[in-house]
This record gives C-alpha cells, structure tokens and sequence, in this order.
C-alpha cells in the first residue's frame, strides 16, 4: 500500500465504511447520500479508488475494509517521517518536541512505549 494520503472528504468516507463495515454497497451508497450528499456514481468512484489504494474491497457488492483505520494511520505516519525526516524517528520527535512541551505524563508513556517495542525485539 503505497498511496496512503486520503483527504478530507476521503477520510470521512472511509470512516463511514469503518463504522458500518461490513455493508454492501447499496448500503454504503445510503449512508453517503445522508452523510455526504453523494450520488451513488460518486460513492462507487471514491469506492473504487480506496480500493485500488488497498485500503478496501468490494466483492460481490460486499464492502470490507483490507485494513484497519489504525493500520492506515500507522503508514501514513511511518511514510510523513521517512518523506520528512529522512527516515529517523528521534529527529521527528525532537522537531515536535521542540515546538510542543512534552508533559511528565507524556514522557513516561512516550518511554513505556519505548520499553515495550524494546522487548518485543527479543521475542
């Protein structure tokens, strides 16, 4: 899944099909005219293109999702710091850290997620 960037209107779509997964497509079309005030040839054009990102798929007019909204989030990060930062992690947090103070409560998370990454490594 390269193309993970969804805009606005993309990304509120998506989350319809989160919410209600799993939907048919002639349910999906409902819930984008109430929410979106799509026609049913948008909804299936929007559709068709998350599913050629691999985000979802619609087999047999049954819509599912390939990923979770976690799951896409997580590369739409992992590819903001490799497009920004060259790849390194302690770089971006040290930009974001640098323009946001970091709480007490923050930074012990920030290291118990460190610590529990850390140990997963000897799994």
């Amino acid at each position: 899944m390269e193309d993970t960037k969804l805009g606005v209107v993309e990304a509120h779509f998506a989350d319809i099909i989160w919410q209600h997964e799993p939907l048919t497509s002639g349910e999906l079309v409902k819930l984008s005219a109430q929410e979106l005030g799509w026609k049913k040839s948008t909804t299936y054009t929007v559709l068709k293109k998350l599913c050629e990102k691999g985000i979802f798929q619609n087999q047999n007019g049954r819509v599912t999702s390939l990923i979770s909204k976690q799951e896409l989030h997580a590369a739409q990060s992992r590819k903001f710091v490799e497009d920004t930062f060259e790849g390194s992690l302690p770089a971006f947090i040290a930009a974001f850290a640098s323009q946001k103070a970091l709480s007490q409560e923050d930074i012990a998370e920030i290291r118990s997620l460190i610590d529990g990454f850390g140990s997963r490594k000897g799994e």
